[in-house]
């Protein structure tokens, strides 16, 4: 965990983006915002959500101080998508795909005592899902990577589109896929309502509140066999 000052500092550089650039989009002079990033000025709470938006992430995010990978969370999307187009129709319901990644995620944490994305879940009543889950879908779906099909019911299918197929996942290394690829297996001929059940009854789950952000210390306590 760092402190919000590096944090900010990390994601600006990250995203490519000038001190100028933010202090201008915060309303502030240069040296002002420079001073935020060295940890001599603190943020009021309009500006910190500002800093949030700019950056796409929650307060919440900001707060832990862990640094989450978006776009490599969208390939951990395409990862599970393409599993299940080489296994099956290729399309999977959008709830049980975001349980999926919650369990790749939690479980890559379990054994490796850190997050695969960074994401921070939050507990909600279908279970664990981070804030920019959604946004994320829609952003591949815009880039032309992903298909949303709720023609035929209220299930809201997701797919990989045939076009995408071929762009490598270079965030993932052979581990994280091997692991990927092992959740997907074990839950590919079950229902959306098995995996949802199955989260609710895990630790994470159990001992938050609802609306809570999910500590990923919590899976450590659960029994191996009910990691995923």
């Amino acid at each position: 965990m760092i402190k919000i000052s590096q944090f900010i500092k990390f994601l600006r550089k990250d995203r490519g983006m000038s001190q100028q650039e933010i202090a201008d989009r915060l309303g502030m002079s240069r040296p002002s915002y420079i001073l935020v990033e060295q940890g001599k000025k603190e943020l009021s709470l309009s500006e910190a959500q500002k800093i949030s938006n700019i950056f796409g992430i929650s307060l919440k995010d900001m707060e832990t101080g862990i640094i989450p990978d978006y776009e490599k969370y969208k390939e951990m999307i395409l990862s599970f998508l393409r599993f299940f187009s080489s296994n099956g129709d290729g399309k999977v319901p959008k709830t049980k795909l975001a349980k999926l990644l919650y369990l790749a995620d939690f479980s890559w944490f379990y054994e490796k005592m850190e997050s695969m994305s960074g994401m921070q879940y939050r507990r909600i009543q279908y279970g664990p899902v981070p804030d920019l889950y959604f946004r994320a879908l829609d952003e591949l779906e815009e880039e032309g990577r992903i298909n949303r099909d709720n023609k035929n019911s209220d299930v809201i299918l997701i797919s990989e589109n045939e076009g995408s197929k071929r762009s490598p996942l270079n965030k993932l290394n052979k581990q994280e896929l091997d692991l990927i690829k092992k959740i997907a297996e074990k839950w590919k001929d079950k229902k959306t309502r098995d995996i949802v059940n199955f989260t609710h009854n895990q630790l994470p789950f159990k001992l938050c509140a609802p609306d809570e952000i999910i500590p990923y210390e919590l899976i450590i306590q659960e029994d191996p066999k009910y990691v995923y």
